[in-house]
């Protein structure tokens, strides 16, 4: 038993150390300012990706090529990014104010900017979370398309394999493809990806968008295309930064941009001097389940109040959102379009207009009349950029000499992370957060408790939470490792610790904000890590997220308005 436990703890170690190394180096290769990820430059980064297999990686260690992975990764990346040399990695550099039609990725909110045939541009204005995951993934993406060009060149020549000259000649022809074509083409596409006929079959409609059916042989012949220029011409793809993006990160500039514009429209408004409830969560929860019941009288008198919040969360059904959210701005609601480029939305709602005849959540309307909460809902951050955007946001307002204090109340975090115990649809609750990596730990008092949340239809843990680095790193044995440690660790995510250490420091420290603030903190499971087919890579979560994710913001918003 003692060898086993040994070997396991030997390999979450590796492990841990293989993660260590790649921020090192991703650190060091950003201030350096380019690199080639195929090259000496980017070997260290490779082999650690290889070491640690992470699971949202799937087979990135064996021969055949990862499907579900690379699905996952072009999502997050913008379309034709494989077929690009150059990726230059920017600040907020004023193209938006040029010819140039930004790229925005299907699953991640960034502006990209396609400059020519051979590079493309990504704008990073979420912090240096947003170059880790996107030096991960890229990184990926490229050892991926070397397993393509070594099962393609033949010889020193670089001369290819049929297989690929076919593949070849279909992506290049101009002319839709008939079914026939494209299974004979999806047989010599497996055949250089070392998977079967049948499991690219299944993936093909996963990828394809409707001005590229066949995105997926698109996709394949890029990156072997590219792959097979580094092997046999030695033209190497290159990853650059921006000078200003090397001068700018770490200085809050989105942040700060942000928070004032959201603390001017509180004082335009004169909600600057009441008691202020900060909720990190989406743009839709909060609205619904305080407008949603009145603007959908008849629905909700035949359906279940969740079953409605499920039609809402339905992207198809635009016209009953669009009566929910024209009920909100009717009655006070205050939209802030984010123009920062911190990509963080806003809502506020100043509980004084609310109609408590028209609401299914307990209120007190004492509370209400006499202290006139303002609500103030923030979008989700990005890893590092929720130190970034709490820290400015519970900042005092002004001038120096005319400074005001916000007066903030509470701050909730309502969002999603993976769990260890449990699956999709539960709940975590937190009791602190610890950086992955470190001892660093930050204990709180959670408002939100286990009995909140009983007995509502969904499946409850409470301890501790991992913030992590990226999500996309994380492998069963550093997982097993966080599950059975003594740290009693639930579930990751990635910006728990970053939001504590901005109240911590702005209640305890700078006493900016009282030091008696209340927090509270809940998330739903998106993925289980540790179930093979159970990770992130293996799709959303679908209408499972609703019921969870309603049950949190109604708790919140109960504790909130009593």
């Amino acid at each position: 038993m003692s060898s086993k436990k040994h070997h396991e703890r030997t390999r979450a170690q590796e492990s841990s150390n293989a993660i260590e190394r790649m921020y090192i180096t991703m650190r060091h290769l950003f201030n350096r300012g380019f690199y080639k990820p195929m090259g000496i430059s980017g070997e260290t980064l490779r082999n650690s990706l290889l070491l640690l297999r992470p699971e949202i990686y799937g087979s990135i260690g064996e021969e055949k090529a990862e499907l579900e992975g690379l699905l996952y990764v072009i999502d997050r990346l913008p379309q034709g990014i494989e077929e690009c040399t150059y990726i230059n990695l920017t600040s907020d550099e004023g193209y938006s104010n040029s010819h140039f039609k930004p790229i925005i990725p299907e699953k991640r909110r960034r502006n990209c900017y396609r400059i020519d045939a051979e590079q493309m541009n990504i704008e990073i204005t979420r912090g240096r979370s947003e170059i880790y995951d996107i030096l991960t993934h890229l990184t990926f993406l490229f050892v991926e398309s070397h397993k393509i060009s070594n099962r393609v060149i033949i010889n020193e020549e670089g001369v290819t394999t049929r297989d690929w000259i076919k593949l070849e000649k279909a992506v290049l022809s101009k002319k839709k493809l008939t079914r026939e074509e494209r299974e004979v083409v999806i047989t010599h596409t497996a055949n250089i990806l070392g998977r079967t006929f049948d499991e690219l079959r299944c993936v093909y409609d996963d990828f394809a968008t409707s001005s590229q059916p066949e995105r997926l042989l698109h996709i394949v012949y890029w990156l072997g295309k590219l792959a097979i220029e580094e092997q046999v011409n030695n033209n190497k793809r290159t990853v650059t930064f921006s000078p200003v993006l090397r001068e700018r990160i770490g200085h809050h500039i989105h942040g700060e941009i942000w928070a004032n514009k959201v603390k001017d429209v509180l004082h335009t408004n004169g909600l600057l001097n009441r008691p202020i409830h900060i909720i990190s969560a989406n743009m839709h929860s909060v609205m619904n389940v305080l407008f949603a019941s009145n603007a959908l009288k008849t629905d909700v008198a035949k359906k279940d109040i969740f079953e409605i919040y499920e039609s809402l969360s339905n992207n198809n059904n635009k016209d009953l959102r669009n009566k929910v959210s024209k009920e909100a701005l009717q009655n006070g609601m205050l939209y802030v379009k984010d123009t920062s480029g911190a990509n963080i939305d806003v809502q506020i709602f100043d509980a004084s207009n609310i109609d408590i005849s028209k609401i299914d959540i307990n209120i007190n309307k004492t509370v209400l009349e006499q202290e006139k909460p303002v609500i103030l809902v923030m979008d989700y951050a990005f890893g590092e950029q929720a130190y970034e955007t709490i820290d400015e946001l519970l900042k005092p307002y002004g001038e120096k000499k005319k400074k005001v204090h916000l007066n903030v109340e509470s701050v909730s975090i309502m969002g999603k992370a993976g769990i260890l115990e449990g699956g999709k649809g539960d709940i975590m609750i937190p009791s602190a957060h610890i950086f992955e990596g470190t001892a660093d730990n930050y204990p709180f008092k959670n408002e939100l408790t286990v009995e909140d949340l009983q007995g509502k239809g969904v499946d409850i843990y409470e301890g501790s939470m991992i913030t992590v680095l990226g999500t996309s790193l994380q492998n069963k044995d550093i997982l097993k490792f966080f599950y059975n440690s003594t740290w009693r660790v639930i579930g990751l995510e990635m910006e728990g610790a970053h939001y504590q250490k901005a109240i911590q420091a702005a209640s305890k420290v700078r006493a900016s904000i009282s030091p008696d603030v209340k927090v509270r903190y809940a998330y739903y499971a998106s993925d289980n890590p540790l179930e093979t087919g159970a990770t992130l890579a293996s799709g959303g979560l679908g209408t499972s997220g609703v019921r969870p994710t309603y049950l949190i913001t109604r708790t919140i918003l109960e504790q909130i308005l009593n």
